[in-house]
Formats: C-alpha cells, sequence, structure tokens
C-alpha cells in the first residue's frame, strides 16, 4: 500500500474549501429608508408587502485612481483560505524620507523589507505583488480543481 503525500493531503484540503465557499455579506444604506440592509450575495431579499424598497441605493463618490500622495500606510492582503498563509504588503515611511514594504505572511511572522524607493515605487511594488500572487492563487485552484475532478473520475472506476 503506498503511502499518501502530505502535500496531497494539504491540496485535497484547500480544494474542498474553495469549492464551498462561505457566503458573503453585502452592506448597503438606501436613500429614501436610511436604514442599513444586510443581503447576502447570490440570494434575493425578503420583500415585505408594506415596505417599498427604494431601488436606487446611494453611492459615495470615490476617484477611479485612489490617491497615493502618502503612500505611508498603503497596504494589500493576498488570496487565500487561511489568515494564517496569507501574504500582506505594507507600506512604511522611514525618517528619512524614503519608502520600505514590509512584507509578511500571517499575523505573526517577521516582515521581509524592500527599499528604499521612492513612494510611486512603493505603492507600484505592492499592486505588482498582489497582482502576481492572485494570478498563482487562481492558477493553483483550478490545478487542484482539475486534481479533484480527476481524482473523482478514477474512483468512478472510468479511466
Amino acid at each position: 500500500m503506498a503511502e499518501i503525500d502530505p502535500t496531497d493531503h494539504a491540496l485535497a484540503t484547500i480544494a474542498s474549501i474553495l469549492e464551498h465557499p462561505e457566503s458573503t455579506l453585502v452592506v448597503r444604506e438606501t436613500e429614501t429608508i436610511r436604514e442599513t440592509e444586510i443581503v447576502v450575495v447570490g440570494e434575493h431579499p425578503a420583500v415585505e408587502d408594506d415596505h417599498v424598497v427604494d431601488e436606487h441605493p446611494m453611492v459615495e463618490e470615490q476617484p477611479l485612481v485612489p490617491d497615493h500622495s502618502d503612500a505611508d500606510g498603503y497596504s494589500k492582503v493576498g488570496p487565500g483560505p487561511m489568515v494564517a498563509i496569507r501574504l500582506k504588503w505594507t507600506v512604511h515611511r522611514e525618517d528619512d524620507g524614503q519608502y520600505y514594504v514590509h512584507e509578511t505572511i500571517g499575523e505573526q511572522s517577521t516582515p521581509v523589507v524592500s527599499g528604499p524607493m521612492s513612494s510611486e515605487a512603493a505603492v507600484r511594488f505592492v499592486d505588482e505583488h498582489e497582482d502576481e500572487a492572485h494570478r498563482r492563487f487562481e492558477l493553483l485552484r483550478s490545478e487542484i480543481a482539475g486534481r479533484s475532478s480527476l481524482a473523482d473520475y478514477e474512483r468512478k472506476g472510468e479511466a
């Protein structure tokens, strides 16, 4: 009997988490009612007969591109099903006026520091690394899904 590779077990666990994602909550405020309404994405809210909901929710005006005039504190978090292995990038400005990016894995890890760099370069660094992490995560997720469907296919004796 062959031993089970622990990596396969970890990948199967991640795949099962990804196959059954948790419901996402969305909070919105309507203009005429001025009360908070919580809606589970993918489900329709309950409609009461004596209660009419305005179809035009209030939208706060925000610029299409965020202003990074002061990059200190700019932060992004990578993808992943568990906080303990999730990447985070945060820009910090030092006393010398230069910016440094602290990259951590999980909440308690020692940061890997990159820099010094300009404010624009630090923001670009964070954005590029976050984009790359999302790309690699999606690649891994599709690979896991492929392995999982192949395993189901083999289990049914169709291979």
